[in-house]
């Protein structure tokens, strides 16, 4: 068993200003993403140039925030939500979804698409490559904050976290969600997207990987309290979520290449 380091999630405190570490972590993965952002529009193929860059982050980031939180109070606090609608407003308690932040991705990628006349898929080709470094900075976010921790196990590496329910050793699992959503999600698409694809081919790549990432993980990672297992008693809210990524992204990478060939 591993030490859990114990971390202070506020990173600064200026007087009444305290800056939390996960809010830095999304601030690093929006600054990493225009920063790579900018790289790809030297591409040939790039449907914006570097100027409009910031642009797109901007909607990006509405995406993310309003869409993430959108998602958490409806896909893993629905009842709370009917019980209290006002607390959907209440963004300093805490709470987001990855799948509710990629519907507000997707739609922040359909309106700029269409303002700078680019089309949907030439903008979510463009941007998937940019969003698994930002997923994995929000991992490290969680794992400082020691929450969304793993199941318990005897592995050598498992850690006692503070905030769990008991003393049990888990899983590090924002650790291997930082390794599979991040590292190795970002190698993929940046290596596959570094030539031209068809059209359709990277943003499939995208739903198909990580869909499969995070449905692997889910097996370690204990789910959330509210919820609990859907069924089967190992059924979560995530993998229920994540199978249509699955099947959407082997969808439009077959639609892609059928349609390259023909």
């Amino acid at each position: 068993m591993i030490k859990y380091p114990q971390f202070d999630p506020i990173a600064v405190s200026l007087g009444p200003l305290k800056i939390h570490w996960y809010g830095l972590m999304y601030l690093l993965g929006f600054l990493a993403g225009w920063w790579l952002g900018r790289l790809r529009t030297r591409k040939p193929w790039s449907p914006i140039n570097e100027e409009q860059m910031g642009d797109l982050l901007f909607y990006l980031a509405l995406g993310v925030i309003l869409g993430g939180r959108v998602g958490y109070v409806l896909f893993y606090n629905f009842d709370l939500f009917l019980a209290d609608p006002l607390w959907l407003f209440r963004v300093w308690e805490g709470g987001m979804s990855f799948h509710g932040g990629l519907l507000g991705v997707m739609l922040a990628m359909w309106w700029y698409g269409r303002k700078v006349d680019a089309g949907f898929w030439r903008i979510a080709d463009f941007v998937a490559p940019l969003v698994p470094i930002g997923l994995g900075a929000g991992r490290i976010g969680n794992f400082i904050n020691g929450e969304l921790w793993g199941k318990p196990t005897d592995v050598p590496w498992a850690m006692v976290f503070p905030k769990a329910p008991d003393a049990l050793a888990r899983h590090p699992s924002q650790l291997y969600q930082f390794a599979l959503e991040g590292v190795a999600l970002f190698l993929i698409l940046w290596w596959f997207s570094a030539k031209p694809r068809p059209r359709m081919a990277v943003s499939g790549l995208f739903l198909l990987c990580y869909g499969i990432f995070r449905f692997l993980v889910e097996f370690v990672r204990q789910p959330d309290p509210q919820l609990g297992y859907l069924a089967f008693n190992w059924l979560t809210m995530g993998q229920v979520l994540s199978a249509p990524m699955i099947l959407a992204g082997a969808i439009l990478i077959a639609i892609a290449y059928r349609r390259h060939s023909a």
